[in-house]
């Protein structure tokens, strides 16, 4: 071999252009760069509770596919002049501990074509997140406490009320301050405790806008953290006993509920033509004497100015009902017994609604 003087040279064995990187020829480049960085060992942590995985020091649900992908994309560093980087990796489990990933990586670095394959080793170890700590340790931030004004919720009311929570944590986004510390029914009632007041308030907001009713927040101070007082948001949700179309005692007097406002209900009076809005505090001192679906539909059998008769349903005895204010022979009669009395009611828009679904 002969050199040209002042010619360039490889730095290390001497050989001609061309040369790449440090003044190397390709042989020289090769054996002393390589493509990617691996690590032989890297540590990953899942809470031994709840199964979820501690990433960047943010706990996080996520499957073991995109965990070997957070890892790789962690730990394994790429030269600084590579391009056209093209990496696939399969994975191999060892023990319930220990996961194998082999690495297959391509790309370029100076126009040379490089190829490699490399094995990491993926070793997980136990731990305990930060919910799985709060709830074994009964922490809580807000507890929502269902009620109802009017008369007294069933059962299953509570219970749908309750399903509306498991929906609206379904829709938010994944948080694992999101949790259920306690719940269960109390006198008069049905209480859940939360792990978020975020949560407790977005509850709120939803049973609302699908109930009707109000809500009622108070904070109480629990203790202070970092100079700072740390509070625990109590939310009570009055959930309407009734619904639109119901009967009720109000102000001594019988009403119908019409229709929801923003602030409470507009209330249709009975024995007269007259409509009132009320708010839900107004409320509040309702009763409920009879629910839409104990209400019936009946035919007059006679009839005067001022008073119908029909037939009782339940003993099938000719019974005398004093007409609605807004009577029209054309109109089913809607009747209700009120304390054992028959009543006859005035059309409102929900019982065509009620029509509509019964057919």
């Amino acid at each position: 071999m002969t050199l040209e003087l002042g010619g360039e040279f490889c730095l290390v064995c001497g050989a001609e252009p061309p040369l790449f990187g440090d003044r190397m020829c390709e042989p020289c480049l090769r054996k002393r760069i390589h493509l990617v960085k691996v690590p032989e060992n890297v540590p990953w942590v899942r809470c031994a509770r709840c199964g979820i995985v501690e990433i960047q020091g943010k706990w996080v649900l996520i499957s073991e596919e995109e965990i070997w992908d957070e890892l790789i994309q962690r730990h394994v560093v790429f030269h600084k002049d590579a391009e056209n980087i093209g990496l696939a990796h399969e994975s191999r489990t060892v023990s319930d501990r220990h996961t194998l990933l082999h690495l297959q990586v391509e790309g370029t670095i100076e126009g040379l074509s490089f190829k490699e394959e490399h094995t990491m080793r993926a070793r997980m170890a136990n731990g305990v997140c930060l919910t799985c700590t709060r709830r074994a340790g009964n922490y809580f931030e807000a507890t929502v406490q269902l009620r109802s004004t009017g008369r007294r919720l069933s059962e299953d009311e509570f219970t749908d009320l309750r399903i509306t929570l498991d929906k609206v944590m379904e829709e938010m986004a994944d948080d694992p301050m999101f949790f259920i510390t306690s719940e269960g029914p109390v006198t008069g009632g049905y209480d859940i405790v939360l792990g978020n007041k975020g949560l407790a308030r977005t509850w709120g907001r939803h049973l609302v806008s699908e109930y009707g009713g109000h809500i009622a927040e108070s904070n109480t101070v629990a203790g202070r953290k970092d100079g700072v007082d740390v509070t625990r948001l109590t939310l009570l949700y009055r959930k309407p006993g009734y619904e639109i179309g119901d009967v009720l005692r109000w102000r001594d007097k019988l009403w119908r509920a019409a229709s929801w406002t923003k602030e409470g209900a507009i209330m249709s009076r009975i024995d007269r033509q007259e409509r009132t809005g009320a708010s839900w505090r107004d409320l509040e001192s309702a009763n409920v004497m009879t629910q839409m679906g104990e209400h019936n539909i009946v035919d007059l059998i006679t009839q005067d100015a001022s008073v119908g008769e029909f037939l009782d349903p339940s003993t099938w005895q000719m019974t005398s009902v004093r007409l609605p204010w807004d009577y029209l022979k054309t109109r089913p009669l809607r009747v209700t017994q009120v304390e054992g009395e028959w009543v006859a009611l005035h059309h409102l828009g929900c019982d065509e609604k009620e029509a509509k679904v019964k057919k």
